[in-house]
């Protein structure tokens, strides 16, 4: 049995002199990342225009976007430029909890803005009497609580396990990484965070599925120019979901793999890419693709230079 009180997140590679650069290169991402998501979630706090269930969710985006990065990137960065990339056992399963359930967040919140499509486009005349302010918060507990009591639940069943290694061939902590380390059967760690990680995907799949076949089918029997307001609304939640779904499963194939058989280059680019990819690009689509949102941040940024 492995009593250390630490991990060694292993396929950070060597990169001697270049680790400068590439810290530089990574900080500017997680300051890029910050600021974007906060001038989302400022915009839409602040105009009462956007005081709608669509807008809401769009900050709970990118609300949970800074939650991710607060729990990967500081740590990440300090890495970077460290010889030693051990972590103590407290941390890495709090670093655990927070990516983990920040993506399952993203999963659940790109859920719940499916039905908001759905009511807007399919249910027009009831769509204020449905998403009043209290079922939106409804909605945005449900996408934030189940998630995160399903990671506390994972959390808590692998930090009980006798382990008889201390290497994660990750650049961050990775729950089923610390499950394969365990000295005794783990098949009920395991059965659990697989089920329900179905029972997340499924679920939240099932709602996006069935609210965009309804669309597609109102829209098939509408005129063009309805089509078109329709496809201009939702196509920013179509590309978000399909970079959530490319950057999830480019993960979930890592973890199948052995990393000591791959470029080590390409496993720390497809570790990173849920980290990364949907952070600092949700924020670019729905400010720019979205006109409501993008006017606000015109007059935002115009304000500040007046001042």
């Amino acid at each position: 049995m492995d009593n250390s009180s630490y991990f060694n997140l292993s396929i950070f590679l060597n990169i001697g002199p270049y680790r400068y650069p590439a810290f530089v290169l990574c900080m500017l991402l997680y300051v890029f990342i910050v600021c974007a998501n906060l001038v989302i979630i400022v915009v839409i706090l602040r105009e009462r225009a956007l005081h709608e269930a669509m807008y809401v969710f769009i900050a709970l985006l990118s609300a949970n976007a800074l939650y991710g990065s607060v729990g990967f990137f500081p740590r990440f960065l300090l890495d970077i430029l460290s010889d030693a990339h051990l972590i103590g056992r407290p941390a890495c399963f709090a670093q655990i909890y927070v990516i983990y359930s920040y993506a399952f967040s993203e999963v659940t919140i790109l859920g719940v803005m499916s039905y908001d499509r759905y009511v807007a486009v399919c249910q027009p005349l009831h769509y204020h009497s449905r998403m009043t302010s209290r079922r939106v918060k409804q909605l945005a507990a449900l996408a934030l609580i189940f998630p995160s009591l399903f990671v506390c639940l994972s959390v808590y069943m692998s930090a009980r396990l006798p382990l008889c290694g201390s290497t994660i061939q990750k650049l961050f902590c990775s729950n089923w990484h610390v499950v394969k380390l365990a000295c005794v059967p783990s098949a009920l760690t395991q059965i659990i965070a697989v089920v329900g990680a179905m029972i997340i995907s499924f679920v939240t799949l099932f709602c996006i599925l069935y609210s965009y076949c309804r669309i597609i089918h109102l829209c098939w029997k509408s005129a063009s120019g309805f089509q078109t307001k329709v496809f201009q609304s939702c196509l920013p939640h179509i590309v978000s979901i399909g970079i959530n779904c490319v950057t999830s499963f480019s993960d979930s194939v890592l973890n199948s793999y052995n990393v000591q058989d791959m470029n080590p280059l390409v496993a720390i680019i497809v570790s990173l890419e849920f980290l990364i990819i949907p952070p600092i690009l949700n924020p670019l689509i729905y400010g720019l693709k979205l006109p409501e949102i993008r006017t606000h941040i015109v007059r935002l940024f115009k304000f500040k230079n007046n001042i």
